[in-house]
């Protein structure tokens, strides 16, 4: 069942449904085209391919997950989810906010929620990965605390997948 909370202006909410909500469609077709711009082929495979690495289930309450949109005047404008690494880490996937939304600090929006809603399931900590060539992803995440498992003066495109972790505060 979706549960709604409202955020920021009165026509922004937070959304928690499903992954295969239409509503998300829009956001993970735009994220689809921008993985294969910026990373192309990976061994003749579009790197877009990587969205459907895992089923939607891996993204729901009963299994530890969430799946989360940020709707404006009922537009999907950023979203993001995260399923049960273990028993007390949340994996954090598929953050973005549509390009026509971008700058508008949603994406932290996005980050804030779901680590709430982590913290709230009982997560201790989270998780997450992304790519050498999302810069921005990488500055965000810095700013907001995440400990890079890298070495952050190195090479990020020879790293691959750039892992971060958090702990999360416990009320």
């Amino acid at each position: 069942m979706p549960r709604r909370r409202s955020v920021g202006a009165m026509t922004d909410g937070f959304l928690y449904t499903s992954a295969d909500d239409p509503r998300a469609r829009p956001l993970v077709e735009e994220l689809s085209r921008e993985y294969d711009e910026r990373y192309g082929l990976n061994d003749g495979i579009p790197s877009s391919v990587e969205l459907s690495r895992y089923p939607a289930e891996l993204f729901s309450a009963a299994t530890g997950g969430a799946f989360l949109l940020l709707l404006r005047d009922g537009e999907a404008v950023a979203g993001g989810a995260f399923k049960r690494a273990d028993a007390t880490t949340a994996e954090i996937k598929r953050v973005w906010t549509a390009s026509a939304h971008r700058r508008q600090g949603l994406a932290r929006l996005v980050m804030a929620e779901l680590e709430a809603e982590a913290a709230r399931r009982g997560y201790t900590g989270v998780e997450l990965t992304t790519g050498g060539r999302q810069p921005e992803a990488v500055a965000l995440y810095l700013s907001l605390g995440y400990a890079p498992q890298f070495d952050i003066a190195g090479d990020l495109e020879a790293v691959g997948y750039l892992a971060f972790t958090k702990a999360l505060p416990q009320n």
